[in-house]
């Protein structure tokens, strides 16, 4: 793959995802209280508001403030830069492994940005599930992330180098 190619993709990527993630929330934010939910598809799919001051699932939300703020927003701004990183300048990964990378990092700084804007919670919104088999409460850079996980480490590895 051409070095503009690689950068275009990555470019469209982070782009994409960040843009669709900071879109929903700011329509979460002003249209749904926070608490209120409405559910969709026969109780499938619940929208709700929730502010996050801690990670995936709430994880680290009793933390103490100043040891989240840089755990959650330097650690994370971190890690997605050397997601970057890697998808700009590795050589032998799939064209998935660079899509994964790249997703990665667009789930990490569009969550960061709502660190940075949002005194240090993340919006959260979606929950999806059938009875009392339930996610938590996630938002679009979440599954940017989960997804650009899945590519770099289950799906990219199946593919050669491109």
């Amino acid at each position: 793959m051409t070095t503009a190619r690689r950068m275009l993709l990555i470019a469209i990527t982070c782009i994409g995802c960040v843009g669709c993630d900071q879109v929903t929330k700011a329509l979460v934010r002003a249209n749904v209280e926070q608490g209120v939910m409405y559910s969709y598809l026969h109780d499938t799919i619940r929208l709700t508001h929730a502010e996050n001051p801690g990670a995936f699932l709430s994880l680290g939300e009793r933390l103490p403030a100043s040891f989240r703020v840089l755990l959650f927003s330097v650690v994370a701004l971190g890690i997605s830069a050397g997601a970057l990183v890697l998808a700009f300048s590795l050589r032998q990964v799939t064209q998935n492994q660079i899509i994964g990378l790249a997703l990665i990092a667009a789930g990490g700084i569009s969550n960061w940005i709502d660190r940075v804007t949002n005194a240090g919670h993340v919006t959260d919104f979606i929950n999806i599930g059938i009875g009392w088999l339930r996610t938590g409460i996630f938002n679009i850079a979440d599954m940017a992330l989960m997804s650009g996980l899945a590519l770099c480490f289950f799906i990219g590895h199946g593919s050669s180098p491109k």
